[in-house]
Formats: C-alpha cells, structure tokens, sequence
C-alpha cells in the first residue's frame, strides 16, 4: 500500500501495526517523503518460514524506483529516489513476493 508524507520511522511503526494485526502474511509500503521514496516489508513469522525475504522482495522495490536496500527475511527497508515509479515499484515487490511462493 502507499501512504504518503510518512518519514521512515512512520512508516515502519504503521507496517509493524499491520503485520501484528494480520495474524499472517507480508505488509509492504512505500511512502513519497520530500522527493524521496521510503520503503518498508514486514513478514509474519509462518511467511518466512514459507521462505518470504523481506530483504529480496523490498530490494526490488527500490530497484524500480530507483534505489536500494534490504533487510531480513521478516523485516527490511529501502530508499528511491524516483516518486513517479512507486505503483510500479509496488507491483514488482508484488511479484517478488508471488516468485518466492512458487
């Protein structure tokens, strides 16, 4: 999901509340903050030991929104710097994340 004008502390908090409310699954997030891109995934346990990353699927999130990061399989965060790109920057964490279920 896209929330909008969230710094980086923001949006880790409002993915941390998701994930703990949705029992299981993988929050992901991106936020246009003053020019930048933040973005955020947090995963269930039972979602990593389904062998989700966080790590790889917010890696190429970032990528398609120009930047980088990573993290751990139940928790990571990345940086872009292209605001346009962060639809498609959701749909490719989107498609990591279904590359990883196969």
């Amino acid at each position: 999901a896209r929330f909008d004008q969230l710094e980086m502390e923001a949006l880790r908090n409002t993915c941390e509340t998701l994930r703990n409310k949705l029992g299981s699954g993988i929050v992901i997030l991106a936020s246009a903050f003053e020019d930048k891109v933040n973005f955020v995934a947090m995963a269930t346990k039972d979602a990593v030991e389904r062998k989700i990353h966080c790590g790889n699927i917010i890696r190429e999130a970032a990528k398609a929104a120009g930047g980088g990061g990573g993290g751990r399989p139940d928790m990571a965060q990345a940086g872009g710097k292209d605001v346009e790109k962060i639809n498609e920057a959701l749909s490719c964490a989107l498609e990591a994340v279904k590359s990883q279920l196969k």
